[in-house]
């Protein structure tokens, strides 16, 4: 099955959302979101996403989701493999985070990507996983697994993305699959 670019955000400098409100539809079963150099303005911060089932007036879908990653620090100190209980929501409608700790320095910040399976089908739950590598504040490499599922027969239309504070700079491109 091919991936076809949908969207890209522009190439944004100090923006505190990117949201994709249009083209989540039933034209494809798997939409898969990469996002690149995303370097937010305030240090150790996280960057973040929701959805939404109203085009984006709102982004607030409950979801459940797990948590966990693997660092190791640069110096050494430290190399761990865990489950964050903190990072993971049951039934929560905040936005869950994605990258950890994200540094805002010039070599500082993180990458990857998210997919979303089905988000059209009005019978089922909408299942995601994601995966996102991270030079976070503290000088560590992160490598963090999240997945879980929109708690939603209704439709995800938009999604949106952003870091816990501040503003941000980056690229998230929007790719349908199928």
């Amino acid at each position: 099955m091919a991936m076809k670019l949908i969207t890209t955000n522009p190439d944004s400098t100090d923006v505190a959302t990117v949201s994709f409100t249009s083209s989540i539809d039933s034209t494809y079963k798997l939409f898969i979101f990469k996002f690149y150099d995303c370097n937010p303005a305030s240090d150790g911060v996280y960057l973040t996403f929701q959805g939404s089932i109203d085009g984006g007036s709102n982004y607030n879908v409950a979801m459940t989701t797990t948590f966990f990653q693997a660092l190791h620090a640069e110096d050494n100190s430290a190399a761990t493999l865990a489950y964050q209980s903190g990072l993971d929501q049951a039934q929560g409608t905040a936005f869950q985070e994605l990258a950890d700790l994200v540094g805002n320095g010039a070599d500082e910040s993180c990458a990857g990507e998210l997919f979303l399976f089905n988000p059209s089908n009005t019978t089922y739950v909408k299942h995601f996983y994601t995966r996102t590598r991270t030079h976070s504040n503290t000088d560590q490499s992160i490598d963090g697994f999240i997945s879980g599922y929109f708690n939603t027969t209704s439709a995800i239309n938009a999604m949106q993305y952003k870091m816990s504070g501040g503003n941000m700079d980056g690229i998230i491109k929007m790719y349908g699959v199928g």
